[in-house]
């Protein structure tokens, strides 16, 4: 039995993760031996216990050896903790998975990541304002980190993606039960353009307590996090629970002082998170240096983003225009509702339109 696979042994045996493994390998001299032990042997030392010793030992070659053909069957690379290739700033977190199943690539540029997260179901503003964010900050050479969840993850993803950059979905269940399951054409897209990852085994369902270890990943794989919208209770807090302990750095982006999904973030702020209003803060407070020509030319303006013909035939009825209200873009446009508001995040995240107060939009660059 390889390291590897003795590696993906301990992680099937789901309560082990790097603090218990150091605890075991400071008596057994490799993972392999580690799961040739007894239970007596495991039990008696502080910190496993009878119940872990006893998970480890269900643990079989069999068991094993069916794991890693499901992720062959899902075209997965499966990490290891000790593999070069395991992502540096992860790795120096307090309890870093044992495993890491990817589909696409982790690269020496995803160590200039940053996550946006935020509530599901978030308002138009707050999906506006992270695909826009994601966009920007993408242009500028960094990584987008997110949860692949519906509401802000999906816009943060999407944002990216429209700029052409790269983009890390960490998930909260196995690649054989992707969720949510309409974002799985979405995740394909990811692994093309970046990395979609995963500490749990291929089958795991998306339960309830995998998403606060999922977000300790996101955290963890990024120099700092944007919180977008969040309620007092939403999962995007203890992604920044988890960055704060990490040593990262949090942001928080202002909303309506009486929007529910602006509760969170507001609270965040006033603990101490960095207001933010525009992704050059981000950049500025992170001190990141721009050394990628291709970004620097984005910048300058040389390159404008990319939006689909859709979202230009929609910006050829906005040029030239008065502002122009979003009622009379719906009416005009003759699409469904929801695909008029997709054209005009991806309009306004490509920075070829602005919205100004009242759900109205112009083209940019109109002095009216």
């Amino acid at each position: 039995m390889t390291e590897q696979e003795a590696l993906i042994g301990l992680n099937l045996a789901g309560s082990i993760g790097a603090r218990r493994l150091s605890i075991l390998l400071q008596c057994f001299r490799s993972p392999q031996e580690v799961l040739r032990a007894s239970v007596a042997e495991l039990a008696r030392l502080e910190g496993i216990g009878k119940k872990v010793a006893e998970d480890i030992r269900s643990v079989s070659e069999q068991g094993i050896e069916e794991e890693l053909k499901r992720a062959r069957k899902h075209n997965l690379c499966v990490i290891t903790l000790f593999d070069p290739s395991y992502p540096v700033s992860l790795k120096h977190t307090p309890d870093p998975p044992l495993i890491l199943y990817v589909k696409g690539r982790i690269t020496e540029q995803d160590a200039l990541s940053i996550a946006i997260v935020g509530s599901r179901r978030a308002s138009f503003y707050g999906i506006s304002c992270a695909s826009r964010f994601a966009a920007e900050l993408s242009l500028k050479g960094l990584t987008i980190v997110s949860g692949l969840a519906r509401g802000i993850d999906t816009a943060a993803h999407r944002g990216a993606l429209r700029s052409r950059g790269r983009t890390i979905a960490v998930m909260g269940s196995g690649f054989g039960n992707i969720y949510p399951p309409e974002n799985i054409k979405l995740l394909e897209e990811i692994a093309e353009n970046g990395a979609a990852v995963s500490e749990f085994p291929v089958c795991t369902q998306p339960l309830k307590q995998n998403f606060p270890r999922r977000n300790r990943i996101i955290s963890g794989l990024s120099l700092g996090v944007l919180v977008v919208e969040a309620a007092r209770n939403s999962g995007a807090l203890i992604t920044a629970d988890c960055a704060l302990e990490q040593g990262r750095e949090v942001f928080a982006l202002p909303g309506a002082i009486d929007s529910p999904t602006s509760f969170g973030a507001h609270e965040l702020i006033k603990q101490g998170a960095r207001l933010v209003s525009a992704a050059d803060e981000i950049i500025a407070e992170l001190n990141i240096p721009l050394t990628n020509p291709v970004c620097a030319d984005k910048i300058s303006g040389k390159q404008k983003p990319p939006v689909s013909p859709a979202a230009e035939m929609l910006l050829e009825r906005i040029k030239g225009r008065r502002p122009v209200t979003l009622d009379e873009i719906l009416q005009e446009a003759g699409s469904e509702t929801g695909e008029v508001y997709r054209m005009l995040l991806e309009l306004e995240a490509a920075k070829r339109i602005k919205q100004l107060p009242g759900k109205v939009f112009v083209e940019s660059g109109y002095e009216g």
